[in-house]
This record gives structure tokens, sequence and C-alpha cells, in this order.
């Protein structure tokens, strides 16, 4: 039996091949693991070369991304996935040009530059991994110029705005709103949060990404709040015992071809009704974890701790989350100011 259920995997196909063993996991049903098995099996059975049906790459990278990503990178690959299979489906890799690329990216840009290099990413990405395993040997992705992008400040709103926001939301979205900005949280972290990554006895909350090298489901360990403690004490209180997430709602799954209760995907929606009943500037929620950082910053709270609190492995990640706020830039100037007057002065009675 090559393909077979495996608890908390989901279907897995498993074969050997010339000794070889080929093997994947976290399938949803056992007809989507038989196709992925039957796609490796005629790429296996094909004569080795270096160029394949680029419609085989896609339906092989996309394999590779649902079992060990997360997925919302799996559902950002399939939709750019879609876009290049319908132009590119009955040519070989070889035969996807640099021209054909530029003709891509230069439709992309009239959305915009930045939607324009995304598409450039994840198709030099596409390349890049039929490289490292052995499928083809060049991507041509890699040699598209990206267009260039005038980056804008990013906008973070103030502590101010964010308790207007919060005044103005729904009791189960205002719970949201304080669970994203007292724990310093992306939203798809809050979204997939479980009671059971609660302790409301050590008072703390475990976070869990999966943005790290390999997709790698990661945790962190963050203290809770006294006014988020109290809220979620609250929301356990009145929770449905059948369900397992903090925050989730009914919803039509076509999988299942029925209504079930799972976790959010995406919640971004109700904030642009909220900023604008608050008077405020529309922001969404990760503006939020700017905010949080940059506040924890202006009280002097070390950028190590920010950036564990944040989840970044790499400490320049944080200091671009971290914006100067209340009057910490005209100190800083008249500070210089003061010192350069102070020199002048100096420079004076030297001369004297």
């Amino acid at each position: 039996m090559t393909v077979y259920f495996v608890e908390k995997k989901g279907w897995r196909f498993d074969f050997m091949r010339k000794g070889e063993r080929y093997t994947q996991a976290f399938f949803k049903t056992k007809r989507e693991a038989e196709k992925a098995e039957q796609r490796m099996k005629d790429y296996l059975e094909r004569p080795k070369s270096t160029d394949m049906a680029f419609l085989d790459l896609v339906e092989l990278r996309l394999d590779e991304v649902k079992q060990r990503l997360s997925n919302d990178h799996y559902m950002d690959t399939l939709y750019h996935a879609r876009r290049w299979v319908k132009d590119w489906s009955g040519l070989t890799c070889s035969e996807i040009t640099i021209g054909l690329i530029t003709k891509l990216r230069d439709e992309r840009s009239k959305i915009s530059n930045q939607t324009a290099n995304k598409e450039l990413r994840y198709l030099s990405s596409l390349f890049s991994w039929g490289i490292r395993k052995g499928y083809i040997i060049d991507n041509p992705a890699s040699r598209v110029d990206k267009l260039r992008v005038e980056k804008q400040p990013v906008y973070v709103p103030s502590l101010g705005d964010i308790e207007k926001v919060l005044r103005e939301a729904a009791p189960d979205q205002k719970d949201y709103l304080y669970c994203l900005r007292d724990t310093f949280a992306r939203s798809r972290e809050i979204n997939n949060l479980t009671w059971n990554d609660i302790d409301f006895d050590a008072k703390t909350i475990t976070l869990y990404t999966r943005k790290k090298k390999h997709g790698t489901k990661t945790p962190r360990l963050i203290p809770l709040t006294e006014d988020l403690l109290e809220i979620l004490r609250q929301r356990y209180k009145s929770r449905d015992i059948s369900v397992k997430w903090v925050f989730w709602h009914r919803y039509y799954s076509r999988n299942q071809r029925k209504v079930v209760n799972g976790p959010y995907r995406d919640r971004k929606k109700f904030m642009r009704s909220l900023c604008r009943r608050a008077g405020v500037r529309y922001f969404r929620f990760h503006p939020l974890r700017h905010a949080g950082a940059s506040f924890m910053e202006s009280i002097g709270i070390p950028i190590s701790h920010i950036q564990e609190i944040l989840g970044h492995e790499n400490r320049k990640t944080t200091e671009g989350y971290i914006h100067s706020i209340g009057n910490s830039k005209n100190e800083a100037i008249e500070k210089y100011q003061q010192a350069k007057r102070k020199l002048q002065v100096d420079k004076i009675i030297c001369n004297d």
C-alpha cells in the first residue's frame, strides 16, 4: 500500500524506486495523495534531461509547498501559478524565455511596480527550486530586471488613534484587536490561536509562526498583560467547548460541501469601517506591530527584547519596525543644535 492515512499528518504517499524512497504527507484527501504520487512516478519514468514541461514543474512545486510551508504561502503560490499556467501550460521550462517573463512583468506593472516585482520573485523562486531539485538547469526569471519602487514611509497609527478605533469596535472585534495589540502578533498567529496555547496560571500565550527557514513551525512565549488576561478569561468562560480556536466563525467549506466551524483566514475588512467611524486614517492589523515596537523602544526597552517579542530572527528586521514617536526627533535635533552652539562658543574662546 503506497497511499495511506497517518494520524495528525493526513494522507501520505510512500514508495521505493531504484533503492530510493519517495514520500510526501499532509494531503487532505486520499485522491490528492494519489495524484501527487502519480505525478512523481510519471516524472521518474521519463528519460532524464535538463528540461521538463513547465506544468509539471509547477505541479511538483505546489505539492512541496503544500506539504512543507504554511497554507498562506501555498495559496499565494497557487494564485501566481494559475496565471503562469494559463499562458504557458503547453511549454517546456526551456521555452519560458526572458522575453515572455518580461511581457508578464510589464503586464502586472499596470497594477503596480510592486505587484510586478512580487510576480518575478515567485517565478524566480519556482525556477530556483527546480534547479536545486535537478529538474532544470536555468532560471530565466533571475535575469529579468525588477522595476523601480519608490518606498513610502510606513504609516504607524498613534496610540490615541488605536484607542479611538477600539472604542468603535464590536465586542468580538475589540477582543481580537486587543489580542493583536497586546501580544504584538501577526494576524495569522491570532487567527490560528487555540485555547491550548494559553496558560492562564502562568499568564502566558504561545504564538506559532512559519516565517522561518524551510517553513518550520516555531513557537514563542509571550507574557499576557493584565487587560488581555481578563479578556481571554471572559471569552474562555463563554466559549463553545466543541471549538478549539479562540477566534472562529462558521462558513461554507467548498471542499467538504457543508457549513463548518473554523479559524479566520483574513479579517481586515472591518478595519476600514472602524477607522472611518473613529475619524482616523485607515490602517490594518500589521501597523499595530509597528506601533507596539515603536512604543516599547521609546520607553527604553532594549531592541533585543523587542526582537524576541516580535519573533524576528534578524535584528535589522526589528529595526525596520521601530519608528520615532512623540518628540524624539525634535529632542534629537535640539541636542544637535546645543552641541553645535557649544562647539562654536569654544572656538571663539580659543581664538580670543
